[in-house]
């Protein structure tokens, strides 16, 4: 540790008490003019929770919402009651359109009257949805390929393995399958739930990975055989290639090399579809009707990451919302610094020792040394002495007098032990509200125009729609509720 001191941690104030904006998330959702939100953030921040939470609100609010989950952890269904999510928008059934509350005075959401927002007492929808990339990719060949060609290229080993796990593929369907849901405009308003990954944007790289790697000369190579058509085709890549493919043959093997062969002539026609689909998208994320959520949690790899993330957007001139700083601790006790509660547990458990080595019969036995089996003289032998009779006369009565334990002998913990736990509890909550108030500080102090949002630590994950409406009160600046 560093001799440097630090600052008092008797803090358990929220960033968004000092100059920060705030990100007022039911003026987002309300505007008709905002029509993407895709929320962003490294992986285990809650992106999925977030999204889900915005959906519910703004459903409820009026809108006609699907949510596009790329999170293969699925938590998403389970939330929103839905026995499993597929390559297809499921309508969530159990919502309230027109009942989300707002921030003002009408108080709780749920109060009559009280939603606050453009979609008062208008018909919401909520559906969701996880990108299955193997089929979004099949959906694409068999749209801009011949029944017969579109059979070849779905039947192809090379094919089928780049659909199913092929670097970057994931990324890139995700891509279309926002461009699909857009172009249908049966939304009004679409928010994307972004795959979790440690190398920051791979949703907004992975078509520029797509068009170099369909642009790169390997692939050009084995599209020359197709190109001049049939045996010349091979004859010139035999005459030409001889060494490379023989090389690939031995690393790949030439099956392999056949099947890639087949599936860049099959899809020649394609590639450039790709490529205009994908900048046609990146184009529509750039739009002023999009808007990105970064999600964070109050760690410092964390907001480091988020850091990273607007610098990045900003590069790319994507529009930026804000930030949700997700699982953010507090304390209703938080005048009481970490320091007060160490020393008040020290005290009591300083006082409980003392009365300890009172109480517990530490007596001069005849040898002047301490007796053995605890007892004072004159006090009647423990019950399992050999010295103890069997049974006692409780006075004229005649009858065996209860043993009854003494009161310093009763098992569990005193109230000052107790007492003296919650205090050192709360010294490890108030250390944790301090470390994450200087992370806070950290990220606001380089980033000062960044609206926040917090949303409080749960006990547990959110199950259910009750919860993912909580979550969205928070994210619209209502308290946790006690």
């Amino acid at each position: 540790m560093s001799g440097e001191r630090q600052r008092p941690e008797s803090t358990g104030h929220s960033v968004l008490d000092g100059p920060v904006p705030r990100l007022d998330t039911d003026a987002l959702l309300d505007d008709p003019g905002t029509r993407i939100i895709v929320c962003c953030g490294s992986g285990g921040v809650g992106k999925t929770t977030t999204a889900a939470a915005l959906g519910v609100r703004a459903a409820e609010r009026g809108r006609r919402v699907v949510v596009l989950t790329i999170d293969p952890a699925r938590r998403l269904a389970q939330s929103m009651g839905i026995a499993s999510l597929d390559n297809i928008p499921r309508r969530v059934e159990g919502l309230s359109a027109g009942d989300a509350g707002d921030t003002g005075d009408t108080g709780a959401a749920g109060e009559a009257g009280g939603t606050g927002g453009t979609g008062a007492g208008a018909s919401g929808e909520l559906h969701a949805m996880m990108l299955d990339m193997k089929r979004t990719f099949d959906e694409i060949v068999e749209a801009h390929a011949d029944p017969e060609r579109a059979r070849a290229i779905l039947a192809n080993p090379f094919y089928q393995s780049l659909s199913a796990g092929f670097a970057g593929t994931q990324e890139y369907m995700a891509m279309e399958k926002l461009g699909q849901l857009r172009a249908r405009d049966e939304w009004d308003l679409i928010i994307v739930d972004t795959p979790p990954s440690r190398s920051a944007l791979d949703f907004l790289d992975a078509p520029k990975r797509l068009g170099s790697f369909l642009d790169g000369k390997f692939i050009r190579v084995l599209m020359a055989p197709a190109k001049v058509g049939g045996r010349a085709g091979m004859k010139f890549l035999n005459a030409g290639m001889s060494v490379m493919t023989g090389t690939l043959s031995k690393l790949v093997g030439g099956q392999l090399l056949r099947d890639v062969q087949t599936f860049v002539a099959a899809m020649d026609t394609m590639f450039g579809g790709f490529r205009t689909r994908a900048d046609a998208t990146y184009r529509l994320l750039q739009a002023p009707g999009t808007a990105f959520l970064v999600v964070a949690a109050p760690e410092q790899d964390a907001l480091r990451e988020a850091a990273y993330f607007v610098e990045r957007l900003a590069a790319e001139k994507m529009p930026l919302a804000g930030l949700v700083l997700n699982r953010v601790h507090g304390s209703g006790a938080d005048r009481i610094s970490a320091e007060r509660a160490l020393a008040a547990a020290e005290q009591l458990e300083a006082e409980n020792e003392s009365e300890n080595l009172e109480n517990g019969r530490i007596a001069d036995a005849a040898g002047g040394q301490a007796d053995p089996t605890g007892t004072v003289p004159g006090d009647a032998p423990p019950a399992d002495s050999p010295a103890a009779p069997d049974t006692a006369e409780d006075g004229a009565s005649g009858e065996p007098a209860t043993a009854r334990p003494a009161a310093d002998t009763v098992d569990g913990p005193t109230a000052d032990q107790l007492a003296a736990r919650l205090l050192r509890l709360h010294a490890e909550r108030m250390r944790t509200l301090a470390r994450e108030q200087r992370t806070r500080e950290r990220f606001t102090a380089v980033h000062p125009d960044v609206p926040v949002t917090e949303v409080a630590a749960l006990p547990g994950d959110v199950h259910d729609l009750a919860g993912l409406r909580a979550i969205g009160e928070q994210l619209a600046g209502q308290p946790a509720a006690a």
